[in-house]
């Protein structure tokens, strides 16, 4: 199974996962173009594409949603509050019949010879979910737009070989940067995104022995730096009481507007 972030942050949301005979796309927040120019970058097309799995109706999630119907016939697996969001969304345009399919969280489906797990997660979306995908006893989780997290969202996801995460902003930043109030406090809230602090507790949480690779993503590019984000998440691990230290680990920051490199889970 491979993983690859093609574009992380606030301003758009492309992953790709699959494994030698499928592939996917977990969201399509960004244009149609840069989907396809990311996943030529390894080798692949968007017409190879076997679905598009969608977290929630956000736009930094949903923008190219209408062009990948329209285009490519592409599936599109999502929760019924999601679907109904994308559909009141006044610039996807049309949807051709039969495209969505229907999940729900905590009810795992297949597709192909990958498996999917539905997570449910807190965030102010219609009925927003994670992922873990599961392919040949490896598992990848793919974790962003969740403002709390508590021991259902640590037991889905421990365990995982390679791991993306929220890590979206720096409190001290948020709090004097330029938001107007009711913004920084739904950010700051409990169905709002999770801070540098709150990514570094939660990864401290599912730290095991096999875990390969941590992707820290969906990094604001106004309340957060790649490398504060780093920093504060390694200093989570040093500070916690386990007996891994930061550099047990490949850590990696997800690029905002380039893919990076393909990673074998």
């Amino acid at each position: 199974m491979e993983l690859c972030s093609i574009a992380s942050g606030s301003s758009g949301n492309c992953i790709y996962v699959g494994s030698d005979n499928t592939h996917l796309i977990v969201d399509a927040g960004i244009s149609g173009k840069r989907i396809e120019a990311g996943l030529n970058g390894i080798g692949l097309k968007t017409s190879e594409m076997d679905g598009l799995l969608i977290t929630h109706e956000h736009s930094d999630h949903i923008a190219s949603v209408g062009v990948l119907a329209r285009k490519y016939g592409l599936p599109m697996y999502a929760t019924r509050g999601t679907i109904e969001g994308i559909l009141q969304s006044k610039y996807i345009g049309e949807i051709p019949e039969g495209l969505f399919r229907e999940i729900r969280a905590d009810e795992p489906f297949m597709i192909e010879d990958l498996c999917i797990h539905p997570v449910s997660v807190s965030h102010d979306a219609n009925e927003p979910v994670a992922y873990r995908i599961e392919h040949g006893g490896r598992k990848a989780g793919i974790v962003t737009d969740l403002g709390i997290y508590d021991d259902y969202i640590v037991e889905n996801f421990s365990g995982v070989d390679a791991l993306l995460l929220e890590a979206n902003h720096d409190v001290h930043m948020l709090q004097v940067g330029k938001y107007p109030y009711p913004l920084k406090c739904r950010i700051l809230g409990d169905r709002g995104h999770l801070s540098n602090e709150l990514s570094g507790q939660l990864l401290c949480k599912l730290l095991h022995d096999n875990l390969k690779s941590v992707i820290l993503g969906h990094l604001s590019a106004e309340n957060n730096l790649a490398e504060l984000a780093y920093e504060t998440v390694r200093l989570e691990i040093l500070m916690d009481d386990n007996v891994y230290q930061p550099d047990d680990f490949k850590i990696r920051i997800a690029p905002r507007h380039e893919p990076m490199q393909l990673i074998a889970v």
